[in-house]
């Protein structure tokens, strides 16, 4: 996305063809929607999420998705330097075009190609305006980031925000919440109209800050997503109706047996395996998606338990009795209920990879 203070369209008066025939045009390039282009053209907008950032005079700001450069120059008043990722070829001649003779070319770098795919240098702080649909994936793709940067100030689709934000009890709270929440401190800033940009798009925004966590909390992180996964599949019924499920008793059992044979447990995983991990934790979340949300408020269901082994069910469901989870919905369970229900299942020798 392009974000800045709008520059003067190019207008004829005296008839003719102009720049402005079209109003998605800024220094003579055209943006596209369709690739998430919009440009912000609330100058107070742009000075608030700024000074929302805190950014020092020390600091190397990551930049994504820069578009002509009204962002970019703001952020090269106060910082030390800006890295700048633009997919767009255009957009970084524009930026080249723009800075290049002036006092802050020797503080800009450009690094044409797709964020997602592109390995990140160092940065103090991001600040960024970015497409919509690269959310969860670019979310998780900084928090994966090594060595920790101090925070990101992000504007979103208001939506995504609300979920990145939201707390046990609220309607959006749900797995993206939970997993981003574990790995960073996450605020709402402030809301942003759609008729803030031009073109237009079609949801509000919102300005969110995230600061990873330091130290990450201690659990395995793969274990984590398992027990989440199966919490949030449907997050309003009881997680004592969940765990009687076949697929997923199936599923702890085997693992449960296999673990035992070899006598091993999971191990924890290092800085370079979490890394791993949590940098595709956006693709495995999804951005907007509901589908594993059961938001209908129905009655809970007495789920088949199949052929389990009445055994290891009764194991399963010993630790949850034992706990008080057993009637408890993970749309109301808390971060340390998340982790302390996972520390029960382990002692018990129950993993979820």
């Amino acid at each position: 996305m392009a974000g800045g203070k709008m520059r003067k369209e190019r207008t004829q008066r005296g008839g003719g063809a102009a720049a402005s025939a079209s109003p998605h045009f800024q220094g003579g390039i055209p943006f596209h929607k369709s690739k998430g282009q919009h440009i912000l053209k609330n100058p107070l907008l742009i000075d608030s999420i700024v000074q929302k950032s805190g950014i020092k005079s020390t600091d190397t700001i990551l930049e994504i998705g820069p578009g002509t450069g009204n962002l970019t120059k703001k952020l090269l008043e106060v910082g030390k330097s800006v890295i700048a990722v633009e997919l767009d070829p255009r957009m970084v001649l524009e930026l080249q075009r723009r800075f290049q003779g002036t006092p802050y070319s020797s503080k800009l770098k450009v690094i044409q190609g797709d964020v997602l795919k592109s390995d990140l240098p160092y940065f103090d702080i991001c600040v960024a305006n970015i497409p919509y649909q690269i959310s969860s994936p670019l979310t998780f793709k900084l928090l994966s980031h090594r060595p920790l940067f101090r925070c990101a100030v992000i504007m979103f689709q208001r939506e995504f925000a609300m979920r990145l934000v939201a707390q046990p009890g609220d309607t959006l709270y749900c797995r993206l919440s939970v997993n981003a929440q574990l790995l960073a401190r996450i605020n709402h800033l402030l809301k942003v109209g759609r008729n803030n940009f031009r073109p237009p798009p079609k949801v509000d925004s919102s300005v969110v800050r995230i600061e990873p966590r330091r130290p990450l909390p201690p659990v395995n992180f793969k274990e984590w997503d398992g027990l989440v996964r199966i919490c949030f599949n449907r997050k309003n019924k009881t997680l004592g109706a969940l765990f009687r499920q076949k697929t997923v008793l199936s599923m702890l059992e085997k693992n449960y047996r296999t673990l035992q044979a070899l006598q091993l447990v999971p191990p924890v995983e290092d800085a370079a395996e979490m890394s791993a991990f949590v940098s595709v934790l956006g693709d495995a979340v999804g951005d907007l998606s509901i589908a594993d949300d059961d938001d209908n408020g129905e009655d809970d269901v007495q789920m088949d338990d199949g052929d389990a082994k009445s055994g290891f069910k009764e194991m399963v469901l010993g630790v949850l009795k034992g706990g008080g989870f057993d009637d408890k919905r993970a749309s109301k369970l808390t971060q340390s209920d998340f982790v302390h229900l996972l520390a029960l299942f382990n002692k018990a020798g129950i993993h979820f990879s």
